[in-house]
Order: C-alpha cells, then sequence, then structure tokens
C-alpha cells in the first residue's frame, strides 16, 4: 500500500452532532483507542512520547498499560495478543531507538499477517530533519515493514488517521501500522468532535472481488480429482473461517496438511488432518504433494519452507489456490485457477458446489506413510528408551496433561519445530508462533501477550536456553504485572537448530553454538517467580504438572539431550520428495 501522506483523505461522513471539545492531541489518542475497543497496551514511555503517557495517567481506569522491559518485548507482546485474542494489539514506544527497536517485530508482523497500531512519539514538527536528540527518520525506516505508516505533525490529523490505522491493521490481509506523532501534535489543543471509525479508504481494497466463474472451475478440477490434496495456512484462522473450512474439508473428503501458522484451523487429531507441511513437516504431506492431481491451497502462500525447490514442487498437480491478497496468487506457484477473495466468503461457495465424497484409498496412502514415520522417527522421540529426556516426550506428556487445550507460544528453533509437530490444538489460535521471520526471542513476550488476549487459557511458552536469553528481561514484566505464563524452557546446550544443520551440511565443525547459560531457576526467583529444573524422566510429568496446576507464573527448565536432530527434514535446495527421515 502507498504509505505516501497524500494518500490519507478526510473522512466524508460528518458526527452528527457538532458539539466539540477543546483537548490535546495525546487526549483525542486515547479516546480513539476507548472507541476501538483497545482494553490493553503494551508500551515504555520517554521523552518524546511524555504527552500521550501524562494524558494516559487520568486514563488507568479505562486503559490497561502493561509496562515492558523493552520495546521489542512489547511489539511482541501485541503481536502475541493479536494471535490469541484476533483483535488489534497495540503498542507505545518513545522516538529513537525506542521506535527502532520496534523494527523486528513489525517486520514479524507484516510476513506473518499479525494486527498492530504502534504509536511512536516523535520530536516536535520544528526539529524534524536537524538530528535532534533522539530523532530517526522512522517512518522511512519502517515503511517495508508496515502495511501503512503515517506522520502526525497537527492534532486536528489523530483521530481520522487512527480511524484508518484500525481499519487497514484489521481488515484484508492484516498486518502492522505505525503512526508517528510529533510532540507538538501530541500537545497541541483543537476542538475534538468525536471519533468516526472508518470503514472505507478510495484506492484501498481489503477484499477482492469474488469472480464467480474461477469458483466454478475449481469446483470442476476439484470434482474430477482422484487424489485431491488441501494445504491450509493461517488466511483460515485469520478469515475466522474455520467452521467454513471444516465444512468443506468434511463434504469432500479430501485429505488437508497445515502451515506451521494454520495449525489449529481444524482439530490436531481430526480424521482429515494428516500432518504439517514443510522441512521440518510430516513424512506423507510433503512426499504426497507431489503425487496429488489436484492441490487445493487455502489461506496460505507457498512460502520456500513448504515447496523447497520449486521447479520440482507438484509439478504433475493442477493448482487451486484460495487467497485474500491477489499477491500471493502465481508469486511462487502457478495456479490452474486462482480464487481471490476472503476464504470465509468463497469456502461456503465452493462447497456448494463440491460433491461429497470419500477418498478412501488415496488417504489410505497417507496413513502409510504415517506409520513409516512413526516407526522411523516418532516413536523413539516421543517414548525413548536412551537416558536423556528428549523435547517430543515433554512435549507428548504436556499434551497428556492439558488435553490439548492450552495455547502453546513457541520461540524459534529446534523446540519449535517440536512442538508444532507433536503439540495437539483442538481450538483455533492455540499455536503462536513467529513463522516467516523466524524471530528469536518472541517466545517469552508473545506469551505474556497472549495471556492477556486469552485470560481463561492456559498459556505454556515453550522457548530454547538461547532464544529464552534474548529477551528475559520480560521476566520483569511478568513480576510487576503478574501474567500468569507457564515457561517451559527445553534446555539442550546448544542453539540447536544451527547446530543440525552444521552436523549434516558442514561435517560437525560447530561454530559458535555450544551456549552457556545462567541459572534459568535462580534467575526465575530473583523475579520472583516459582521455578524448578528437571533432568530425570521419573520427574517429569510431576514437575509438568506442578508447573501447570501453580498459581501465577511458573518456570520449569528441562534438560535434554545435546545432539539430538529434528527429523523429518527437507534439505535445503532439494526437492519435499527428497525429505529424509533420519
Amino acid at each position: 500500500m502507498d504509505t505516501a501522506q497524500e494518500t490519507i483523505q478526510k473522512p466524508e461522513a460528518k458526527p452528527d452532532t457538532k458539539t466539540s471539545v477543546e483537548v490535546t492531541g495525546s487526549v483525542a489518542l486515547l479516546e480513539g483507542l476507548i472507541a476501538e475497543g483497545t482494553d490493553v497496551i503494551f508500551g515504555y514511555p520517554g521523552g518524546a512520547i511524555m504527552p500521550i503517557y501524562d494524558a494516559l495517567y487520568d486514563y488507568k481506569e479505562k486503559l490497561n498499560h502493561i509496562l515492558v522491559r523493552h520495546e521489542q518485548g512489547g511489539i511482541h507482546a501485541g503481536q502475541g495478543y493479536a494471535r490469541s485474542s484476533g483483535k488489534v494489539g497495540v503498542v507505545f514506544a518513545t522516538s529513537g531507538p525506542g521506535a527502532t527497536n520496534l523494527v523486528t517485530g513489525l517486520a514479524d508482523a507484516q510476513i506473518d499477517s499479525t494486527p498492530l497500531v504502534c504509536i511512536t512519539g516523535q520530536v516536535f514538527a520544528h526539529l524534524l530533519g536537524t538530528d535532534a536528540f533522539q530523532e530517526t527518520d522512522v517512518i522511512n525506516i519502517t515503511t517495508p515493514v508496515t502495511k501503512w505508516n503515517y506522520q502526525v505533525t497537527d492534532a486536528k490529523e489523530i483521530p481520522s488517521v487512527l480511524a484508518k490505522a484500525f481499519y487497514i491493521a484489521r481488515t484484508g490481509r492484516p498486518g502492522p501500522v505505525l503512526i508517528d506523532i510529533t510532540k507538538n501534535a501530541q500537545m497541541q489543543l483543537f476542538n475534538y468532535e468525536g471519533y468516526i471509525p472508518c470503514d472505507h479508504i478510495r484506492s484501498y481494497r481489503p477484499k477482492p472481488i469474488i469472480r464467480k466463474q474461477y469458483i466454478e472451475e475449481a469446483a470442476k478440477l476439484i470434482n474430477e480429482a482422484k487424489k485431491p490434496f488441501i494445504l491450509f495456512g493461517q488466511g483460515v484462522l485469520l478469515g475466522k473461517a474455520e467452521q467454513e473450512f471444516k465444512a468443506f474439508v468434511e463434504k469432500s473428503g479430501i485429505p488437508a496438511a497445515w502451515t506451521i501458522l494454520g495449525a489449529g484451523a481444524i482439530p490436531t487429531d481430526h480424521e482429515l488432518n494428516v500432518g504439517m507441511l514443510g522441512m521440518h513437516g510430516n513424512y506423507g504431506p510433503n512426499v504426497l504433494t507431489n503425487e496429488c492431481d489436484v492441490l487445493i491451497a487455502i489461506g496460505m502462500r507457498f512460502d520456500d519452507r513448504v515447496t523447497g525447490r520449486l521447479d520440482k514442487y507438484a509439478k504433475q498437480a493442477k493448482l487451486v489456490h484460495l487467497d485474500i491478497d491477489p499477491a500471493e496468487i502465481d508469486k511462487n506457484v502457478k495456479s490452474t485457477v486462482p480464487v481471490w477473495g476472503d476464504c470465509k466468503d468463497t469456502l461456503p461457495l465452493l462447497t456448494e458446489l463440491v460433491d461429497e465424497k470419500k477418498h478412501t484409498d488415496w488417504l489410505a496412502k497417507f496413513r502409510e506413510y504415517t506409520k513409516a514415520e512413526v516407526e522411523a522417527v516418532i516413536e523413539a522421540e516421543l517414548n525413548p528408551t536412551g537416558d536423556e529426556l528428549t523435547m517430543g516426550e515433554v512435549i507428548n506428556q504436556l499434551n497428556i496433561l492439558t488435553k490439548g487445550e492450552a495455547i502453546i507460544v513457541t520461540d524459534v528453533g529446534q523446540h519449535q519445530m517440536v512442538a508444532c509437530r507433536y503439540a495437539k490444538f483442538n481450538n483455533t489460535r492455540s499455536n503462536v508462533t513467529s513463522g516467516g521471520l523466524g524471530t528469536m526471542g518472541f517466545g517469552l513476550p508473545a506469551a505474556i501477550g497472549a495471556k492477556y488476549g486469552a485470560p481463561d487459557k492456559t498459556v505454556v511458552a515453550v522457548i530454547g536456553d538461547g532464544g529464552f536469553q534474548m529477551t528475559l528481561q520480560e521476566l520483569g514484566t511478568i513480576m510487576q504485572f503478574g501474567a500468569d505464563v507457564k515457561i517451559l524452557i527445553l534446555n539442550n546446550r546448544f542453539l540447536g537448530m544451527v547446530r543440525q544443520w552444521q552436523e549434516l551440511f558442514n561435517e560437525k565443525r560447530y561454530s559458535f553454538v555450544d551456549i552457556t547459560s545462567p541459572d534459568f531457576v535462580k534467575l526465575a526467583d530473583s523475579y520472583y517467580i516459582a521455578g524448578k529444573r528437571v533432568s530425570e524422566r521419573e520427574s517429569l510429568v510431576s514437575s509438568l504438572e506442578e508447573m501447570l496446576n501453580h498459581k501465577g507464573s511458573y518456570l520449569l527448565e528441562v534438560m535434554v539431550t545435546k545432539e539430538n536432530n529434528v527429523f523429518p527434514m527437507v534439505p535445503q535446495g532439494c526437492s519435499v520428495s527428497e525429505i529424509r527421515l533420519k
């Protein structure tokens, strides 16, 4: 989307009443947030955003502000909140380093389609371009990693710009929006006539027009298929189309596999859910992608970790691609029939036209590959016979205790792949992870945000010993505000995923992956968080029970085997058919 300020149009609609009240830009901003249904803000104050924080002092009963310990922690918390709640996450940061500390989270939210509205303070307008203290050109810095951004220098713009920000963030393919507000605009008094939510922006079409012809062509291909295969991604969750998707899958009888961000769109144990796609996905879904005759992609973007070598990807199949973002159609894999539109709207139309079938023989082939994977990989991972604990058996025991009802938040690395492979998800929005960007340090702050977004759910942060040390300062946020997050550190004393690649592809030349960690249990205790370390199998289940049953946050460090690898694996540069079981 064009990020030039000229694209912002004055709203044509006017409030019904002409009455107005004189307020500062800061007050207008907070009133707008309340009107948008904001119930929590993750932020960190500073000089250039101080007027907003001064106004916030009088809004303590209406807006819950969580003081994070680093702006990156704040934006990851905003992401976790958005992902678990389905609402827009709101983040505050000051100018300069405060704003630049948001960049990683913005990039993560942009690639994973997470709706955020980030408010940054900025120096006085007359100081812009003078290299003033804590001045950075946040608009140009963040343009590549936001869906839209805008700099406000006049308080009168704040209500309309904020309304557009929320509309852009949540509609169409969601994403992060940043509003940079100069200090003078925060302090400026103006006649405030109320807040008008935005429902239209000229030149911005969040949903493409559905072409019924393509729906009919897609249905014809599906009905004629002998070996159809569904690939589903986060677009199903973002479109709140879980029921529509389930109806389509069950009527068509087609096996369905998920990307890591699509997990939970249908329950893990659903009879037509055949597993995970991708580099560390399940054996059958990867191999049979290159044997199906019709591939139906729903709300997924054919990321390289899913496709492997594009020149050897599903060349035998005809492709039906459903996506709300026309830019994703034909971007990586050429479609036979493109179906533009929100899958909540397109799936019922398609379901109506597809034949009710049971692809029994085709589904049985997936079961055969599952059996082979269980024998070669899964059995040893979930039920090891060695002395040391494995990541898989920890996740398996967690499944048994939570019954697939918990929200599992993962960081990035081997533990992430193991959790995504083996965790059970009975409900939508239960898998919160950093997908496209792969941001180490995401897990802990995202889990804090996820708990605020779903306060009635058990939230478990599964994190490696490396990623945990990138944002462990957010233990201070838990300490101060009491977020009931269960922290499960799977400690293999390595940067495990990098080590695995060095073992397999660099002749075990372990270069700077042997990481030394502090005593995590003592660290948690210093933040008044209960904790425990376990390394014996006999103590695993009771320790997990203690963590889950504890009132308040809890840190459980599980010492797992050092040099275990995550398999299956599609080596980089290989076809999905060349997936390795060992």
